[in-house]
């Protein structure tokens, strides 16, 4: 459910801690050339095309990222060197077309949706920075850099995936039709298939859908470090219960059965094995768990070490395993436990190049925090892991871990901590000392969003950084610390910027006003409101109001970034007379383990409380807004928060509700287990449907699916609409043929949101 969030939901954004207005062109100046929701997106969009999957090579020397035109049908393979910022091109647009065409591309809805959801990569460097394999369309291209000629390494219908190299560079190991194959890099070899059992049923190192959307996982094989060997999880499908996503449009529609279990539902039965890259022979490594259980990482310590993640089916405990490979010998050496919420799984994890100590993250104390622990560097199994040090500490979130520089001893790594509204990067030192006495340890300074991507070597790193005010700046930018220095010399950034958006001065873009608002229990809330700028300051005005909820566990709204197409669809909306608002309830992340967990158990409840209780501060410190011309609307979670509100509330004259769970019978296991527990331990929360509330509607209804959405399935509007229907409630409706969850591409977007501007129009005014 999360993936849509970032691009659709982020509407809005907003920057200091007080209510204030930014400084920002003239909001009563009338824009030069009003937006249109078919200029929102058009090809390329109002801001331009950012560049796509920055990578470094593996020596530092250089990163990398591919720049398309306005169309999308031409790009070029840019490099940029740290030191200078100097960008020259790498990979033609000649020859990058057939290497990497665009995932514009790809016909089939639900594979587009799966390489933009994940962020599949066009290309990747080899270790020794000399070569890029290009992957195009399931066909592997060995790229020579000196040579600038491209070897076929794949020459079946067949396509392969997730392409990765061995650490030496000798080899390339990749996946075809569920199976693990490997081949040499020098093409001298033909391809070896190292599994040989794969099908639709099982699943050898490739990520199914519950995985890759619930936790995360963007591989299941990894290389050793000897290259030697290859360790990887194997997922058993045949218990897990499908789903048909039909395609309407052929005289004789087709069905393509998903794999998707639901709440209380069998999950796949998973287990680690390991393979020797030359003949194949296969271990199985077994840890003592159940069919439930989940591991959502892995990978190895050292040649013939492994580590694995096991996470039970509550997800409220995660056990760290270190694995003999050969022997198959495990030993449990950490514990992280919450049983009063979840344990989080992310990619924080780091085993040092000291090899007897790792990086671990944890809510323990009431926010995500990063802990180092030691072990036996000579015999990993001997003990449990020592806990050496908490090294982050304070009242904000490690949001991920970046990099770590062993030779200086720091740790980079994403976080809110000068405001939970912002992302910065931060700096800390593993042995727990000061790093220096400047700004909470941050290395990027400007208020807005900074999301970085590190160099190997971390002596560099890409900063791509926006706020409500503009939309992403990219620069590379270099990192030193004098230790020991004063504080005014201990850090030297030099950044270049080598891509800049769209200038939007002819639009006049407004900004909104940011708010601070008090749950029951005395919790502070996060809200922003953008109102008409002629009607903003007349208290005759009756002007009606648009909230635009998510309300839960995977995004906020409320932050200072770039919110893209929503931003821009907000602006429309503010020209045509509305005000739009928007808080973050309890439940929504970011906020530490109590404000999230808050919701643990129930859906909906909670959430709607906080947002009535911000509504009704709301209206009485701005009474120019309309009490009785009030919509509601939201994507995903936001759209079941919509039906929540609209069935449980008489507050709200109109809603719109895109892509909503109704039932969480209905919805995956990993996410509604991990909130909402069982079915059979809370038989009464999930029974709080909103089938089940129909009659209660209040409000004009306008409800939205596509008839392809693999992660909400259509079945949740459809078991809604008998509900309505049997309980006399009038709607509108609209259906997306073949679109995905995103309802992506330009007609469908201009489509849908046009119709959106005009149920406003028709209900609220």
């Amino acid at each position: 459910m999360k993936r849509f969030v970032a691009v659709i939901f982020l509407l809005f954004a907003l920057g200091q801690m007080q209510a204030q207005r930014e400084p920002s062109l003239d909001p009563k100046t009338p824009p030069k050339k009003p937006l249109t929701v078919e200029e929102i997106y058009a090809p390329g969009g109002v801001t331009g095309r950012e560049p796509e999957t920055t990578k470094w090579s593996p020596d530092s020397s250089q990163a990398t990222f591919v720049l398309r035109d306005v169309t999308g049908d031409h790009a070029d393979l840019w490099s940029l060197d740290p030191g200078t910022g100097e960008k020259k091109i790498l990979v033609s647009d000649a020859k990058l077309t057939a290497l990497a065409p665009s995932s514009d591309k790809i016909k089939d809805e639900r594979e587009k949706e799966r390489v933009n959801r994940y962020h599949v990569a066009a290309y990747d460097w080899a270790p020794d920075s000399k070569h890029i394999l290009f992957n195009s369309g399931g066909q592997l291209w060995f790229y020579d850099l000196a040579s600038a000629t491209a070897l076929q390494m794949t020459f079946t219908e067949k396509p392969a995936q997730d392409p990765k190299f061995s650490p030496d560079g000798s080899k390339l190991a990749y996946l075809q039709l569920h199976d693990l194959h490997v081949r040499n890099v020098s093409g001298k070899d033909d391809d070896k298939s190292l599994t040989k059992d794969g099908g639709d049923n099982l699943l050898n190192g490739e990520v199914d859908w519950l995985y890759a959307e619930e936790l995360s996982v963007r591989s299941n094989y990894f290389w050793s470090p000897d290259s030697r060997e290859i360790a990887f999880l194997q997922s058993n499908e045949s218990r897990v219960p499908t789903y048909p996503i039909v395609n309407w449009l052929p005289t004789h529609p087709t069905v393509d059965p998903e794999k998707y279990p639901k709440a209380g539902d069998q999950n796949p039965e998973v287990r680690l094995g390991v393979l020797n890259a030359e003949n194949g022979k296969l271990k199985w490594i077994s840890l003592l768990i159940d069919a439930d259980t989940y591991i959502p990482r892995f990978g190895w310590v050292r040649p013939g070490i492994l580590w694995a993640q096991v996470l039970n089916r509550k997800q409220d405990q995660m056990d760290l395993y270190f694995v003999d490979a050969h022997s198959g010998k495990s030993r449990k050496v950490l514990t992280e436990s919450s049983p009063d919420a979840w344990v989080n799984v992310n990619d924080d994890f780091r085993i040092l190049k000291s090899g007897d100590r790792f990086l671990w993250s944890s809510w323990r104390d009431g926010n995500t925090h990063l802990y180092l622990y030691s072990f036996d560097k000579v015999n990993p199994l001997k003990g449990e892991a020592k806990l050496e040090r908490q090294i982050t500490h304070g009242d904000f979130e490690v949001l991920g871990v970046e990099v770590v520089d062993e030779e200086m001893g720091v740790v980079y790594f994403a976080s809110n901590l000068s405001d939970y509204r912002q992302e910065q990067i931060g700096a800390a030192k593993l042995d727990g000392s000061k790093l220096q006495d400047w700004e909470v340890n941050r290395l990027t300074l400007d208020i807005g969003s900074h999301h970085g991507i590190f160099s190997p070597n971390a002596k560099y790193y890409i900063d791509s950084f926006s706020s409500v005010k503009a939309p992403s700046r990219m620069s590379v930018c270099g990192i030193k610390f004098l230790l020991g220095a004063p504080a005014s010399d201990s850090i030297d950034l030099p950044c270049h910027v080598f891509h800049r958006p769209k200038d939007l001065t002819d639009y006049n873009p407004n900004q909104p006003l940011f708010l601070t608002f008090r749950a029951d229990d005395d919790t502070i809330l996060f809200g922003q409101l953008l109102m008409p700028p002629d009607m903003a300051k007349d208290a005759t005005a009756k002007i009606p109001l648009i909230v635009n909820v998510y309300g839960g566990p995977a995004a906020q709204l409320v932050q200072n970034t770039w919110g893209g197409s929503g931003q821009l669809f907000n602006q429309i909306l503010m020209r045509r007379g509305f005000a739009v608002f928007s808080v973050d309830n309890r439940g929504t992340p970011n906020r530490g383990r109590k404000f999230s967990a808050a919701i643990r158990g129930q859906f909906g409840g909670i959430e709607l409380k906080d947002q009535l209780r911000a509504l009704d501060t709301l209206l009485k410190s701005y009474p120019q807004l309309d009490p009785k011309r009030i919509g509601i609307w939201g994507w995903s979670n936001g759209a079941s928060m919509t039906l929540y509100a609209m069935t449980h509330s008489d507050r709200f004259k109109a809603g719109i509700a895109v892509a909503p769970v109704t039932d969480w019978h209905d919805y995956d296991s990993a996410y509604t287990e991990r909130y909402m527990g069982l079915p059979k331990d809370n038989a009464k929360g999930y029974d709080l449907s909103m089938p089940h509330a129909a009659a209660d509607l209040r409000g004009s209804l306008f409800l939205v699916h596509g008839t392809s959405d693999d992660n909400v399935h259509m079945q949740n509007s459809i078991q809604m609409i008998d509900a309505l229907v049997k309980a006399g409630k009038p709607f509108r409706l609209m259906i997306y043929p073949n679109k995905t969850h995103g309802i992506s591409g330009q007609e469908a977007r201009t489509h849908l949101f046009n119709m959106m501007l005009d149920h406003w129009e028709k209900e609220l005014k």
